[in-house]
């Protein structure tokens, strides 16, 4: 479902018509086509934007020569998926002015601060918090710790800096402020 733009918004406008809450798409890194994804859930009135959901990724156990899930393929999650959640919450960001909720190998609270660079404008860690029950503690104080380091009074003055103009060290060329 989440390769089909028309299919998504079919989804967000049944979602939405069914209930007052606010309604966020979660969005699949599995498609090069995660801006039309995004434009058809935002243009149905989506709350806001999750990204990402987990990476399709395979493991084969070399005893039995078979794959070790019965379907073959699942979701990738944690560490490994970090710079792709990265990407998209940057480009996302980029593209529209909904929430977005930066979702994606997030297990120390720099891993956060990136996200909220990228545009995000709020976290969700889930693999990472197994059994460590004081991990959220550290991430919201590590946060907390960096914000005023830098100077900051809040998160949303962060929320998306890294998007600011940059230039290049070996060539002239230099993006947009």
């Amino acid at each position: 479902m989440g390769h089909d733009p028309e299919l998504v918004a079919r989804v967000v406008r049944a979602v939405k018509s069914a209930t007052g809450k606010p309604v966020f798409a979660k969005l699949s890194p599995n498609t090069e086509r995660i801006l039309e994804v995004a434009r058809a859930a935002v243009d149905e009135g989506v709350d806001g934007i999750t990204a990402i959901n987990t990476v399709r990724a395979m493991m084969i156990d070399v005893e039995t020569q078979r794959p070790v899930l019965s379907h073959r393929t699942g979701g990738l999650s944690g560490s490994a998926i970090r710079p792709i959640a990265l990407r998209c919450v940057y480009e996302l960001s980029e593209e529209f002015e909904v929430p977005i909720m930066g979702v994606g190998g997030i297990s120390r609270w720099d891993h956060a601060v990136e996200f909220l660079l990228a545009g995000a404008t709020a976290v969700q860690v889930g693999t990472a918090a197994s059994g460590k029950y004081g991990l959220f503690r550290k991430i919201v104080e590590g946060i907390g710790g960096y914000i005023r380091r830098k100077g900051f009074r809040t998160v949303a003055e962060i929320t998306g800096l890294a998007h600011r103009g940059w230039a290049c060290r070996t060539c002239s060329f230099t993006a947009r402020s």
